[in-house]
């Protein structure tokens, strides 16, 4: 009788449930501070300056200390997994292509919605600098490399390092990724015991680089306090509107994306009603949103894939497993909305070139996700430095990033399933896709 309740005592509240009490708490607390007591006051400064501010740039740290191995890893793992694409020939390279042409159609929607709707956009550049000037020194780090940042060309010669360990050592993340893209490629072409120990010793560093993202992200909730409490006490209740506009946007790209652009890929490429399909894969659905992580949905996708959608098990094996990581649609169209509502939030105006990097980093960003509750986190905040937005408003997004991650786990996990079924057009021992509901 004792076991069953240690075991409960130790598994206590959800970390999304503890991140949403330090962000209502830090965000209430920011509030009074804000309206009864002023941010100018002295034991406020006191506490912003040797507390609160020094804890969330610990955290914030630690987060990039670990963005450049967990990138590096899981992007290669990400394309070594699509080692099967040589054996499997068409079924592979047609996977690959649906996967990053959906992602494009993500992102891009994502963009157009942020540029359209610019959710944060009207902050007093006053108060946004104010900010600035009063964050740590990482923020300021930041703004200040972003000028030093490549243009045009030369952004483009930087993509292909010349030396990739000063590249890491630089934080030039476009190289990095270059770097761990052709690795990939070339492990999946190489076809050696060498090559095989250094396949498993890279994804040995994938799963200590997640192993250690778990433990920082337990002190999430505490940051998300320290933040949240930081940006409430200087931008009050102008705050909240700003978060509410960001995840009405968010969800609306995620809606559109899901609902449209599947919806025709499904019915153009892949011959299925939509409607059927969508009944079909629901269950699949609803467990995503309940677990957030396309990893742990997994085995309920490949049962949904072979039960309700009479998919080849060559085909939805494959396919599936590959996706729970390379396929990430609708954590691509976060990350691309999620940096450009900050850049709008700190009044940085990101130019053309800049917004296609996003757009790019984002799509390999999907490959290089983990499927994990909050395996996002790290490359958002590794996007926004590379583009020179202060990861600080990062802590905007924690509180309410478990309902967002819910939201984009079923975009995600939709688009496995609706990429399996478009890849199964045309193999012989599939059977033709009804066109009618059930």
């Amino acid at each position: 009788m004792s076991a069953p309740n240690q075991t409960a005592k130790k598994a206590g509240l959800p970390l999304h449930w503890k991140m949403a009490i330090g962000f209502v708490a830090g965000l209430l607390l920011g509030l009074f501070v804000h309206y009864g007591v002023g941010a100018d006051a002295g034991w406020v400064k006191s506490l912003t300056t040797y507390l609160t501010q020094p804890f969330a740039t610990i955290f914030l740290r630690l987060i990039f200390m670990l963005v450049i191995p967990l990138l590096f890893s899981a992007l290669v793992v990400g394309i070594t997994e699509m080692g099967d694409v040589r054996a499997l020939g068409r079924i592979g390279w047609r996977t690959l292509g649906y996967t990053v042409v959906l992602s494009a159609i993500a992102v891009l929607i994502g963009l157009l919605l942020v540029n359209w709707l610019k959710p944060g956009a009207g902050v007093d550049p006053a108060q946004a600098q104010q900010l600035l000037s009063e964050g740590s020194e990482r923020a300021q780090a930041i703004v200040s490399d972003s000028t030093a940042q490549p243009k045009g060309l030369d952004m483009l010669l930087a993509i292909v390092p010349d030396n990739v360990v000063k590249a890491a050592a630089d934080n030039t993340i476009l190289a990095v990724m270059f770097f761990a893209l052709m690795l990939g490629v070339g492990l999946v072409l190489t076809r050696s015991a060498a090559a095989e120990t250094l396949k498993r010793g890279i994804e040995g560093l994938f799963e200590v680089s997640m192993t250690l993202i778990g433990l920082v992200i337990r002190l999430a909730p505490y940051a998300v306090f320290c933040l949240m409490f930081n940006l409430a006490a200087l931008f009050g209740w102008e705050l909240l509107g700003k978060l509410a506009s960001y995840v009405l946007v968010v969800v609306l790209a995620l809606a559109l994306h899901m609902f449209v652009v599947y919806s025709i890929a499904l019915k153009l490429i892949g011959g299925w009603s939509p409607l059927k399909f969508f009944r079909s894969v629901d269950e699949a659905m609803l467990m995503a949103f309940s677990t957030a992580s396309s990893n742990a949905t997994l085995p309920t996708a490949l049962r949904v894939a072979d039960e309700n959608l009479g998919l080849p098990r060559r085909v939805s094996r494959f396919v599936l497993t590959v996706g729970a990581t390379a396929n990430q649609n609708g954590t691509a169209l976060f990350e691309g909305i999620t940096v450009l509502f900050l850049a709008q939030f700190f009044g940085i105006d990101l130019s053309l070139t800049q917004q296609v990097t996003v757009m790019f980093v984002c799509i390999l960003g999907g490959i290089g996700t983990a499927g994990v509750p909050a395996g996002s986190l790290p490359v958002v905040a590794l996007i926004c430095t590379m583009v020179g937005v202060p990861a600080e408003g990062l802590g905007l997004i924690l509180g309410v990033n478990h309902f967002l991650d819910m939201c984009r786990t079923t975009v995600n996990v939709t688009g496995d399933l609706g990429i399996a079924a478009m890849v199964s057009r045309g193999e012989t021992d599939v059977p033709a896709p009804a066109t009618t509901p059930a």
